[in-house]
This record gives structure tokens, sequence and C-alpha cells, in this order.
């Protein structure tokens, strides 16, 4: 038996969860969190443009319940990203023009120096990741349709929640 086979057996399955906080005043902030355990099931399954019940990201006091998510993309084990036109989940190669999983740029040493060109019609062939989340799925893209009550950064820990704006009834 190969000692690596034991170790992958005992690592447990999980997502990094990237959510994009899609109110204004937060000017586009980023939270990142672990998605693992019966919430990484839930996850399984689930195509890019799904929309997500936001109880199933986060434990205990940093769930994101009353959140309404959308997923937006993700990448693998390697890095390849996730393309919304793709489907199933297993990798595919396709020529792409620039967009998702290529920029297009075609780097050129000309006098000591390194000049970046974009040609018009510029395609390549390229090894993408479908649309639907599997267990080869590493990170995954979401953004907020619909916020809940308490605040993102409030529930990442970034912010104080606001002072009890009521006086509570326990001091009196």
């Amino acid at each position: 038996m190969s000692r690596s086979g034991d170790v992958m057996a005992g690592k447990e399955q999980g997502f990094k969860a990237v959510i994009n906080d899609t109110n204004p005043k937060s000017n586009g902030r980023s939270y990142s969190t672990d998605i693992t355990g019966s919430n990484y099931n839930h996850f399984l399954g689930k195509s890019i443009g799904d929309a997500v019940d936001g109880m199933f990201i986060g434990e205990g006091d940093q769930s994101l319940s009353g959140y309404k998510l959308q997923i937006t993309g993700g990448s693998d084990v390697t890095g390849r990203p996730m393309r919304p036109d793709l489907d199933g989940s297993g990798v595919k190669s396709v020529l792409v023009s620039p967009g998702v999983g290529y920029k297009g740029k075609r780097y050129v040493k000309k006098n000591a120096q390194v000049y970046r060109y974009k040609y018009q019609g510029i395609r390549r062939r390229r090894n993408l990741r479908g649309n639907v989340i599997s267990q080869d799925t590493r990170q995954i893209n979401l953004k907020v349709v619909k916020a809940g009550k308490r605040s993102l950064p409030v529930l990442f820990g970034l912010e104080e929640e606001a002072a009890a704006e009521t006086p509570s009834d326990e001091e009196e």
C-alpha cells in the first residue's frame, strides 16, 4: 500500500468559497471562507448561475443565513477555471478567444524589452473545466444577490456589531 493513499483518505473534502459583496458601500470587497462537511455535499452538482441559500456557508455564528448567493465561477485543483458555457464537470479542450480562461496577450521581445500585444481574432486551445461543481473543484466564486440582516464585515469579524441601540431590559 502506498502512504499517499492513506493520507488522502484521511483528508476531508472541502471548497474555498470567495464571496463578492455587491453592496456599493463595500467597494467590491470580497471575503473567503471554507466549506466542509455536510455543506460541501450541498454544493456538489450545482452549476454556474444557480442560486444558493447562505445558511450552507460558514458555521455557527458566522453562517450567512438570510443571504441568497449566486454561483459565478470557480476553479479546480490545478487552477483551471470553470467556464459557464461548457456543460458537465469534466475537463474539455476548447478553442477560445479572449475571455474566461484566456487573456489573449502575446509577449514579444524587441531591443531587450518585452512588449505586450493584443491581436485581433487571436484564439488558442485551452483545457477548461465545465460549469458543474464536482469533487475536483477547489474554489467557488459567489456573489450576493439578497443580503441578510447582519452585514458581511460583521459576520467575518472585520467590524464590530453596532452597539445596542436600545437599552436592554436586563440593565434595569
